[in-house]
């Protein structure tokens, strides 16, 4: 019998599927109706505890093709149901296994929609999990103890690359990649449309890649609060104008600081794979995965970025750009895993834009 003891009193009793122990994180949930591998091996979730909404997970166990990382930074997880039994022709190994494998705290027998209707009423809380039935002396220590936890200010260096790395060696588009807690569907994408990246762990300096010949740079998803990563923000407003800058998730709050906007936590964040959001140059709607707990404040935006995607559940910010700076962003996941693949086109879109500027670049160089 394990427990989960929120960061307001409630404690809840579960059955233990996973791991012996226990962790202190952040509860958020996600409402993705698959993809709990992707979900788990997600580096965003770092420091996490993940209630999955949909009640059945674990039917089709882990795979060897879906891994988004090669190892979890979430510290719980749960579920309503736990299916003991996967079946699916690609799966190596059961959920159960993989969790304590990994050392991931997880429950089951929760009862998911009150727990996530307490979260969507209070908003995200700190909270405690663990595989062990615990007594009232225990608890009071805990709920005194999760009252002051917050993410590490540095979490980002904790889900980094340690060194940099090559990844399609063979790709055309010389790209610069830094990683703040990377998702491989993203390099995957990226690498389909002929990107050779330079990876770079999230300690990197704007001078080492300003002193590479690079098409444009890319930053990545990660965890954290985005206000948090100064050193981040004070090297990103070194290399605006010097090459294209594309963004994804925490890659576009970190280019909306730097570029003078502010952010703001969610209540609850957007966890999941259906959150519609509208493109405001032509009005098409696309259905999008998404993984983040703080907005870009759309009040306090610059004169020099152009809003291009807005949520349709909130009206929350979802994208911008400064075309005079070569800079292009958006909080969604335009690579899915999981979700819907509704915004891939967007890689096409910047892929294209990287193609248009080395073009113009092979122009000068030939006229001179």
């Amino acid at each position: 019998m394990g427990t989960l003891i929120l960061q307001d009193g409630t404690i809840l009793k579960g059955e233990s599927f996973g791991a012996i122990g226990g962790y202190t994180g952040e509860i958020v949930f996600n409402t993705s109706m698959t993809g709990y591998q992707e979900i788990l091996t997600d580096p965003s979730y770092a420091k996490q505890i993940v209630i999955m909404t949909y009640p059945e997970i674990g039917n089709y166990g882990i795979n060897d093709f879906d891994f988004e990382s090669d190892n979890p930074a979430l510290v719980g997880f749960i579920a309503k149901d736990f299916c003991k039994t996967e079946s699916h022709y690609k799966s190596r190994e059961n959920l159960s296994n993989y969790l304590k494998m990994k050392n991931i705290i997880a429950l089951e027998g929760i009862d998911t929609r009150s727990l996530v209707k307490k979260i969507r009423e209070i908003g995200t809380m700190s909270a405690f999990i663990t595989s062990n039935d615990v007594d009232k002396d225990f608890i009071s220590q805990k709920l005194e103890e999760i009252q002051t936890f917050k993410i590490a200010d540095d979490i980002i260096l904790d889900v980094s690359c340690k060194n940099r790395y090559i990844f399609n060696p063979k790709g055309k588009i010389n790209l610069a990649f830094i990683d703040y807690g990377a998702k491989k569907g993203i390099l995957s994408s990226l690498a389909k449309r002929d990107c050779r990246i330079t990876v770079y762990p999230a300690s990197i300096e704007a001078k080492e890649i300003l002193e590479n010949d690079f098409d444009a740079l890319f930053l990545s998803n990660g965890p954290g609060d985005p206000a948090d990563f100064t050193f981040q923000i004070s090297q990103i407003k070194q290399l605006m104008g010097k090459l294209p800058i594309f963004g994804i998730c925490l890659g576009y709050q970190l280019l909306a600081l730097a570029s003078g906007a502010k952010t703001y936590k969610l209540k609850y964040g957007h966890r999941g794979g259906n959150h519609p959001v509208i493109n405001l140059e032509n009005n098409k709607v696309m259905m999008t995965s998404q993984n983040h707990g703080y907005a870009v404040d759309m009040e306090n935006i610059t004169k020099f970025m152009r809003p291009t995607y807005k949520n349709l559940n909130d009206d929350t910010l979802e994208g911008f750009e400064i075309s005079s700076l070569g800079i292009y962003a958006v909080q969604f996941h335009p690579e899915a895993k999981p979700g819907p693949e509704d915004a891939s086109i967007i890689f096409d879109e910047w892929v294209n834009i990287m193609k248009k500027g080395i073009d113009r670049i092979d122009e000068v160089k030939n006229e001179r």
